[in-house]
């Protein structure tokens, strides 16, 4: 029997609680309920205060260290960011400042986003995308977004976003076990 894949979900959240993390716990859901996952949430309400002060990856305590290489050596990561201001939340992206430049190399990445309403979807791509191409990770096509009429309060109730996340998890499961299977150093070269 093969290991779990280790799935990282990372929630760019400032609340607790919160729509976002809501929204990749249940992508991380329906990925656990197709395959076997080992799945770490990393919650920027958790590790911002540690994070928000440093400037270079030395300075971080051994505790946030820990959430970016677990975000390095993941199987699948799941991202996820409320829109503010038309982009992701500043620490969501000083999060990322702090990932080596390629150790996303070719690792699948399922994008995801909420926002007030429907017309804040395209910050996937326009936002998300374009800072994952730069690591060189595989962006899913399906990209995962939900708006506030998607839930009450923090559960989702929306039929249509329940049949998307599952959508984005079988479209997500073929490239876990391809990127699980094959070394950085294979894929660069």
């Amino acid at each position: 029997m093969t290991s779990p894949y280790r799935v990282v979900a990372v929630s760019g959240s400032l609340h607790e609680p919160s729509k976002t993390t809501a929204l990749i716990r249940a992508i991380s859901g329906a990925i656990a309920e197709r395959a076997p996952v080992d799945v770490t949430v990393i919650e920027l309400t958790e590790i911002g205060p540690e994070l928000a002060g440093a400037l270079r990856r030395d300075q971080l305590t051994p505790a946030v260290e820990d959430q970016l290489r677990a975000i390095e050596e993941a199987d699948l990561l799941i991202v996820g960011s409320p829109v503010y201001r038309a982009s992701f939340t500043g620490l969501f992206k000083h999060l990322f400042d702090f990932i080596g430049q390629y150790a996303l190399t070719g690792k699948p990445v399922l994008l995801a986003a909420t926002g007030g309403g429907e017309r804040h979807a395209l910050m996937i791509e326009h936002q998300l995308r374009p800072l994952f191409s730069f690591f060189q990770a595989l962006t899913l096509p399906v990209g995962v977004y939900a708006s506030n009429t998607d839930f009450d309060g923090y559960v989702i109730v929306s039929d249509v976003l329940h049949s998307r996340i599952a959508l984005a998890a079988e479209r997500a499961l073929p490239l876990v076990g391809y990127s699980a299977t094959r070394s950085v150093d294979a894929l660069v070269s």
